[in-house]
């Protein structure tokens, strides 16, 4: 007997579960577009070197003017990088000249450059001139933020067992929403970077604490249909991000669209039950049952309130509260043959996938630049990885309908 049997007698997957994954889901829809947001806000405009200001070229047009200023690349468009040193002329008149227009002397842009306003009016991209010699800063703020999203992985681990998963989110439903519309006010590409760094950190507490709530208020039979359920809302939340960003096409007021929502989830979060499981393992079985209560009478099962006592809680969970109130270290995890074998299996399973999956990230953005070298490369190297871990993925052991041990106890029984 363990507490999922006491989730079973307040009505399984009732009414009060549904609600609490239904509320905990939606802000997945932003939690991806808080993941994918580089790829509008750090968007590429077309761009050329900015034309100094000359009265003698008030009455040419702008195509003339970017004949006089700007050379042309290996593909017959205006430079990105560089301008003619003085004006050529010569190159917008009907006269034939004897001037190589490779040879003439070029100069960087040293006035800054101009965007073009039709696909994007504004991006970090335009805003700070992250072009030419810069342009490794465009993918540089996206590996900072998955840093921000690795270091709150590790934080708010802690944190959410020591306070509570509950207190935890609403912590970083406040963090993400402040910070998240803040950033819409960086004044520098580096506050950009702080702010998304911090904004990466909140995002892992969110995801961290959610799943938790998730799994500890829903039976064991429901956990796999909740975590596909709750995966549409990462896709759909994709689709929302492009309609989002066409929409605006300014960077500034897509991450205060995608920001501010979180203020709502931020003030609904207090309706949450906190982890029954969490409080009676901290010494608070008192609060717990208040919450066991609270969901049975939402699931219309009333009658349970007055069945499941202090006592009956206790009891379920006796195996949990020993094992917890035990003083364990990491040897207990390697005394026996059993738990040896399953600690080393699973903890280099886990910690290199973990590890891999957090450097993936970091990395990701600069293997964009690759395409520089070959415009497919990128998607070679995402799609193959894919396929790859989908292959290595037939090598896992099923866990179908199989329970699931919750104690070192548990392992010994079933080693």
């Amino acid at each position: 007997m363990g507490f999922a049997d006491l989730l079973d007698e307040v009505g399984g997957f009732g009414r009060f579960q549904m609600i609490h994954v239904a509320l905990l889901s939606i802000p997945g829809l932003l939690m991806a577009s808080q993941n994918l947001l580089n790829n509008f806000t750090a968007g590429v405009p077309e761009h050329h070197c900015r034309i100094p200001n000359i009265t003698a070229a008030l009455n040419e047009s702008t195509a003339a003017l970017l004949r006089a200023f700007i050379p042309l690349d290996s593909s017959r468009t205006p430079s990105k990088c560089t301008r003619y040193t003085d004006a050529q002329w010569h190159l917008i008149t009907d006269k034939p000249s004897h001037t190589n227009a490779t040879e003439l002397q070029t100069e960087a842009c040293a006035e800054g450059w101009t965007y073009d306003k039709t696909e994007f009016i504004s991006s970090i991209v335009s805003e700070w001139d992250l072009v030419c010699t810069l342009r490794s800063l465009k993918q540089m703020s996206q590996t900072i933020y998955m840093g921000g999203v690795l270091t709150g992985a590790i934080i708010f681990g802690g944190l959410s067992d020591r306070f509570g998963r509950k207190a935890m989110l609403i912590w970083s439903y406040f963090q993400l929403a402040v910070l998240g519309t803040f950033t819409a006010l960086s004044p520098s590409y580096v506050a950009y970077c702080i702010f998304r760094f911090l904004t990466g950190m909140s995002v892992s507490g969110v995801i961290l604490n959610a799943v938790s709530l998730k799994v500890e208020w829903i039976p064991t039979k429901a956990r796999t249909l909740v975590g596909t359920i709750s995966s549409f809302f990462f896709t759909f939340g994709q689709m929302i991000l492009a309609g989002v960003a066409y929409s605006l096409k300014d960077w500034r007021k897509i991450h205060v669209a995608i920001g501010l929502p979180f203020f709502i989830f931020f003030f609904y979060s207090w309706w949450y039950s906190e982890s029954a499981r969490w409080l009676v393992l901290n010494g608070r079985s008192e609060e717990a049952l208040k919450h066991l209560h609270r969901v049975a009478k939402i699931n219309g099962k009333p009658e349970m309130t007055e069945k499941i006592t202090l006592e009956v809680l206790e009891s379920h969970m006796q195996k949990e509260v020993q094992s917890s109130k035990s003083i364990h270290t990491v040897f207990d995890l390697l005394k026996t043959p059993t738990m040896r074998k399953i600690s080393m299996c699973l903890m280099t399973g886990m910690g290199f996938a973990s590890t891999m999956a957090r450097i993936g990230s970091m990395a990701a953005p600069a293997v964009l630049i690759l395409e520089e070298i070959l415009p497919a490369l990128p998607s070679i190297i995402y799609g193959g990885s894919a396929v790859l871990a989908g292959f290595i993925a037939f090598l896992l052991p099923e866990t179908l309908d199989i329970p699931l041990p919750d104690t070192i106890e548990d392992v010994e029984e079933k080693g």
